[in-house]
């Protein structure tokens, strides 16, 4: 296996990054931080290209299918979306449900959905399509949990869209069925807090990363 090496190195942001974002086609990438901006980068370019002002830590950013919009979540609770196309200065939408901190956010497969995870021990599913009615939060899902560590635990979709799944403090890796809300299955391994995960784009394998300084990969049965 051969090492990564640095391509590029931007540097903007005055507090910690927490969490960076690419585009799904094209150069764009987004960073959230700390510092309480929101930095839209291209990689063609070694500045950002626009930044939004969110006024409190930042803990999670993503992007939406078409890159137009970017949603960001932090120690406000709420789960922002921001328009790149017009005014910036202010989110044009605010989805609210959780009642702490906004950890991962992960586009759904389609682009109609985003998920998020949330130190209220809550993964909650929201409708972001222009029509959408207003209560936008469709799913919830409950059996993770957050801790005393506040670690940022992440969350994802499976490539088709029919599970989900996030981290968990309590060592766990938790996947549930997306339609049903079922947890289908919780598997152990790990001797620290499971602070991400991720499907495999194309095969039945998932990944998991861990404070106890180990990454994990597994089959899931068909």
């Amino acid at each position: 296996m051969s090492l990564l090496s640095k391509v590029k190195k931007v540097n903007e942001h005055t507090g910690i990054v927490n969490s960076c974002c690419p585009q799904r086609r094209g150069g764009l990438f987004v960073s959230g931080a700390d510092d309480g901006t929101i930095k839209v980068w291209d990689t063609r370019v070694k500045r950002s290209v626009h930044t939004l002002r969110c006024g409190f830590p930042v803990c999670a950013v993503a992007f939406a299918d078409a890159a137009d919009q970017v949603f960001s979540g932090g120690v406000d609770n709420a789960v922002k979306v921001w328009d790149l196309r017009g005014d910036s200065s202010s989110p044009c939408l605010l989805l609210k449900g959780h009642s702490d901190t906004v950890t991962g956010l992960r586009l759904s497969p389609d682009g109609s959905h985003v998920l998020s995870n949330a130190m209220d021990n809550t993964l909650r599913e929201w409708d972001i399509r222009p029509y959408a009615p207003p209560n936008r939060c469709t799913k919830v899902f409950t059996g993770h949990l957050h801790s005393f560590e506040k670690n940022l635990l992440r969350c994802d979709y499976s490539a088709d869209g029919g599970k989900v799944t996030c981290g968990s403090a309590d060592r766990m890796v938790n996947i549930w069925d997306s339609s049903s809300r079922k947890l289908i299955y919780k598997l152990p391994g790990h001797s620290g807090s499971v602070n991400e995960v991720v499907f495999h784009p194309k095969d039945p394998v998932i990944a998991s990363a861990s404070s106890d300084k180990t990454v994990f990969l597994g089959e899931l049965t068909q």
